[in-house]
C-alpha cells in the first residue's frame, strides 16, 4: 500500500489544480476592462508551479501533468468551439445578406448564435470549476484523479 504524500506536497498539488481557475479570473478581468482577447491564461500558473516543484516533489509532477493536460485539452476544445462559431456566424450572416434578409432576420440570427455560444462558454466554465475543485480535493487527500476527456500531451 502506498503511503500518503506529505502535507506540503499535497498543498502544492492542490494549488496546481486550483490555479487554473485563476487564469479565468485574469481573462475576465482583461475582458472587463475592455481588452477582448482569448489567451490560454489557465495554463500559466499551473505550468509555473509544476516547473518549479516537479523535481522536488514527485507527487506534484504527477498532479501537475494531469492538471496541465486537462487545461490544454480545455483550451483546444475552446478554440474548436470558437472556430465553429465563427464559421456558423459567417455562414448565417452571408446567407442572410445574399437573400436580402431584413435587418430583423439578421439580428435574430446573430442573437441566437450569441446565445448558443455564451451558453456553451458558461457550461464549460461551470463544469471546469466543479471538476477542478474535485481534482484539487482529491490531490489534497493524497489520491490520484484522472480528468475525463483529457488529451495526454504530457506523460
Amino acid at each position: 500500500m502506498r503511503e500518503k504524500p506529505k502535507q506540503q506536497m499535497r498543498i502544492w498539488a492542490m494549488l496546481c489544480h486550483f490555479s487554473a481557475l485563476l487564469g479565468w479570473i485574469l481573462l475576465f478581468s482583461l475582458v472587463f476592462i475592455g481588452i477582448p482577447v482569448y489567451l490560454p491564461l489557465n495554463l500559466l500558473v499551473p505550468v509555473l508551479i509544476w516547473r518549479c516543484k516537479k523535481v522536488q516533489y514527485p507527487w506534484i509532477d504527477l498532479q501537475g501533468k494531469e492538471s496541465i493536460n486537462f487545461q490544454i485539452s480545455l483550451t483546444l476544445y475552446t478554440f474548436i468551439v470558437i472556430a465553429i462559431s465563427l464559421i456558423l456566424l459567417l455562414t448565417s450572416f452571408s446567407v442572410a445578406v445574399t437573400t436580402n434578409g431584413s435587418f430583423n432576420e439578421i439580428k435574430t440570427t446573430l442573437d441566437s448564435l450569441l446565445t448558443v455560444l455564451m451558453s456553451l462558454v458558461l457550461f464549460k466554465l461551470v463544469l471546469q470549476s466543479f471538476i477542478v475543485t474535485f481534482a484539487a480535493i482529491k490531490a489534497y487527500n493524497g489520491e490520484h484523479y484522472r480528468y475525463p476527456l483529457t488529451i495526454r500531451v504530457l506523460r
